[in-house]
């Protein structure tokens, strides 16, 4: 086995186990020099086998390595993920001509999640949703239509199954943000393991709460909107009415609000301004329509 490629088995016509009889012991384990034949090469005639080669100093192997795991444990026994550390087991890699960590043969480098689901779709075939997935998507959309006390269940029964889920302990915080129980949410995300604490969406979680509570000190809707009226050019008054819009979904309305303090006075604490509108872009999601209108709405007052 000298070339730098890799052949998990012939899968034309090949039976997949049973999914539901297939535990994650079996779809995830460590292999080394003396086992690689009976966990890849014997494997690999029964089921498509992904390598994932890494080393305990890689960083990004430490990135891609729960993405990995988290696609194949949801393809529930239709692929399997055999990692290998190769600081421990050095003859291998050599053999295959492996030069850099990770290597995810035929996937080199931290790829996407959404590219690792692809591979493993052509290797295996679709693959359903995992049932955690069902519930954080209802979750979401009950979320969104403002059935928190739903979404809050939805994202408790994923927690059962998964304590650690990332995106249901952001979940459950969004849900106590939006109800205001701002000190059950911090407890919440204070739960999130350190490796977690990029996921996106607990990134999100953060930022809306740190919002909501800037929209506390800021002081009331109502006279906020007041002030800003009775002196337009009261700009720390327009910077609080921001905030309290943002953390009220009136997102637009918040993105104007910041816009016309740098239209009026484009010298007035535009750092405070752009780091206003990076904790919206945050605690809304990049994607959210509200977040491409603030950053084309921005960019068009700084170069105009």
């Amino acid at each position: 086995m000298s070339e730098p490629t890799f052949t998990f088995g012939n899968t034309a016509g090949t039976a997949m186990p049973d999914q539901a009889a297939t535990g994650g012991s079996d779809v995830i384990k460590d292999t080394t020099t003396a086992t690689f034949m009976a966990d890849v090469i014997e494997a690999s005639q029964q089921v498509p086998v992904l390598v994932d080669f890494w080393a305990p100093w890689c960083g990004p192997c430490k990135q891609l390595t729960p993405t990995l795991e988290k696609v194949v444990m949801n393809a529930r026994g239709a692929v399997r993920l055999v990692k290998l550390n190769i600081d421990e087991n050095p003859e291998i890699p050599v053999q295959m001509g492996i030069q850099s960590v990770p290597t995810i043969v035929p996937f080199s480098g931290a790829v996407p999640e959404s590219q690792i689901q692809k591979f493993i779709e052509k290797l295996a075939g679709p693959v359903d949703p995992s049932e955690t997935e069902m519930m954080l998507e209802q979750a979401e959309a009950m979320f969104q239509s403002g059935d928190i006390s739903s979404a809050a269940q939805f994202y408790a029964g994923v927690l059962g199954q998964e304590p650690t889920n990332a995106a249901a302990i952001a979940g459950i915080a969004q849900c106590q943000i939006k109800a205001g129980d701002h000190e059950r949410a911090r407890q919440a995300l204070e739960t999130v393991p350190p490796e977690k604490a990029n996921d996106p969406a607990v990134v999100a979680a953060k930022a809306a709460l740190d919002l909501a509570t800037q929209a506390e000190a800021a002081g009331d809707l109502a006279d906020l909107q007041a002030a800003v009226e009775a002196d337009p050019n009261n700009h720390q008054a327009r910077f609080n009415l921001a905030v309290a819009l943002g953390a009220h979904d009136k997102k637009t309305e918040a993105v104007d609000a910041l816009i016309e303090i740098v239209t009026r006075e484009r010298g007035w604490n535009d750092e405070a301004v752009r780091k206003q509108l990076l904790q919206f872009f945050e605690a809304w999601g990049f994607k959210d329509p509200a977040s491409a209108y603030g950053r084309r709405k921005f960019s068009a007052v700084l170069f105009s």
